[in-house]
């Protein structure tokens, strides 16, 4: 790779090269939900200009790593149209956010997660508890019940689309002091049933199948969030459930309700309680309790 001449991004970012396929802008070390909006924005952006040469645009929580091919990018025509970009999608001061909110029905310390996780405990940082007993107690709950309340009682939102398709890590709508926070494994599982609700540091994601996993399991979701063939009712106009800024309203059900509801999804009867809104930063940021219920509220 010819080395480029050297083009100076914002002051509000670092730009650093990784080998000779890699590009990779972080924009600050910790997450802030509108920058973490404007990185999906931009993201969309730089797909839609099929550039010739980039093959992949990863956007995160806080930064974006783009891979392209240096035999065809010319990088420093590249690296001028990126900084125009970036710029323009960090001080477009997004506020608000047209999305939906979606009910995600959760059976906390449910038995298949409980059965597999029992599995792993030489690799966990408490051998002597389950994951949602860890979970509560190094956040302060007295109970698991404590924590499933807090946990379902204000909305996530959607701030990392990631590695398998329908996975997505999403943050909870509220204060940074109030988030509930957990370390991932010492070593990761190699077993994780499909729907399974993880968290880890402060963020939910939904396993959309089954394979390996680092986070701490919470419960099960009966709700499928996946289907790459788009025929099921509910996916016709995506194959995912949860993309980028989706509002997640996890609920708390009983194993009778579990079963109900799973049986609906396997009939293809389910239909998935959502509503289209604006999410308003701004609003968020004033009167996050009152809005967080209005949010909830706009649920059919």
């Amino acid at each position: 790779m010819t080395k480029p001449t050297y083009i100076p991004f914002p002051a509000d970012a670092r730009l650093s090269f990784g080998g000779d396929e890699f590009i990779f802008i972080e924009l600050s070390e910790d997450m802030r939900i509108a920058q973490a909006l404007a990185i999906q924005s931009l993201a969309k952006t730089l797909t839609n200009l099929r550039v010739p040469g980039v093959i992949d645009i990863c956007p995160a929580h806080a930064s974006y790593m783009i891979r392209f091919d240096p035999d065809v990018l010319d990088l420093d025509s590249f690296l001028s149209q990126l900084r125009e970009e970036h710029e323009r999608a960090v001080s477009a001061d997004l506020t608000t956010l047209s999305t939906r909110i979606v009910d995600v029905p959760v059976l906390y310390d449910d038995p298949w997660t409980r059965e597999t996780l029992l599995k792993f405990r030489d690799r966990h940082q408490d051998p002597n508890s389950t994951d949602i007993e860890y979970v509560a107690r190094v956040n302060g709950f007295a109970s698991i019940d404590e924590l499933a309340a807090a946990h379902s009682a204000h909305p996530f939102i959607v701030t990392f689309p990631n590695f398998v398709p329908g996975n997505a890590e999403s943050v909870q709508l509220v204060p940074r002091d109030m988030q509930i926070q957990a370390p991932k494994y010492k070593r990761p599982r190699t077993e994780t049933p499909s729907r399974s609700i993880g968290h880890g540091g402060a963020f939910t994601n939904v396993y959309p199948s089954f394979g390996g996993g680092g986070v701490q399991l919470l419960g099960r979701t009966p709700i499928d969030i996946v289907d790459l063939s788009q025929t099921r009712p509910g996916f016709e106009d995506r194959p995912v459930l949860f993309t980028a800024g989706t509002l997640l309203a996890f609920r708390a059900i009983d194993l009778d309700e579990y079963f109900d509801i799973r049986s609906s999804m396997e009939a293809d009867t389910y239909r998935f309680r959502q509503a289209e809104l604006e999410f308003s930063i701004d609003r968020h940021t004033s009167d996050w309790r009152g809005y967080n219920v209005e949010l909830k509220e706009a649920l059919p």
